[in-house]
């Protein structure tokens, strides 16, 4: 979709209610649903996070939305994975909006003062780490070229709005996780990744509200 378009059809979302968990649940493992519930009641002192969908025009003119390969990091449970810019809560963010800006600008470069937020969207808890992590739905209305934070970000991944909408790309893929080994999960392919877990259920809930406005 032409941005411009886009652009404007967008801020209808921010008086659409939240599909929440219902959204999140279309791409859950099924292994994983118990296990969340359960790990949840028994967590303590769990851990907060924040992160950022951001929407974008590419060269020309065409949406896109940015995800990031993270870095291996041996003691890292989420590294290697794909995901959004973002990441922990830290003492001198002033909320969880803040922490999604300072993050996507330490990971990707981008300045917070460029971002508009549209939305703030479901919270969702994430066992094997035991964080809480806050998605942001914003739009960097000019772009400028990415800058990867290298300790942290292995590859930017800039994803088609027209392929991420598209459901022939919604596909269920056995893999071995930290839950269990070679299980149906359920995923997006996204510019030749599989994207499951939490921010594929995350990205279920911005597809839903897209769905309602576009």
């Amino acid at each position: 979709m032409n941005f411009d378009d886009f652009s404007i059809r967008i801020p209808k979302i921010k008086n659409l209610p939240l599909p929440g968990e219902a959204s999140h649940l279309k791409m859950a493992p099924q292994f994983r649903l118990e296990d969340l519930q359960a790990a949840r009641k028994k967590s303590a002192n769990t851990k907060k996070a924040a992160v950022m969908a951001l929407f974008y025009p590419d060269e020309v003119n065409l949406t896109r939305f940015l995800l990031i390969l993270r870095k291996s990091h041996p003691k890292d449970v989420h590294s290697n994975q794909i995901g959004f810019p973002g990441g922990q809560v830290e003492e001198n963010d002033r909320d969880m909006r803040a922490t999604a800006l300072r993050e996507t600008y330490e990971e990707v470069g981008v300045n917070p003062n460029h971002i508009e937020i549209v939305k703030s969207l479901t919270e969702i808890y994430i066992p094997p780490s035991n964080f809480e992590v806050r998605p942001y739905m914003g739009l960097y209305m000019r772009p400028e070229p990415f800058t990867k934070q290298d300790t942290e970000v292995e590859e930017l991944v800039e994803v088609r709005l027209a392929d991420f909408m598209d459901d022939a790309n919604v596909f269920t893929e056995n893999l071995t996780t930290s839950y269990a080994t070679d299980v149906p999960v359920p995923a997006f392919k996204l510019n030749g990744y599989t994207v499951w877990g939490a921010t594929g259920m995350m990205l279920s809930e911005i597809k839903t509200l897209l769905q309602q406005v576009l």
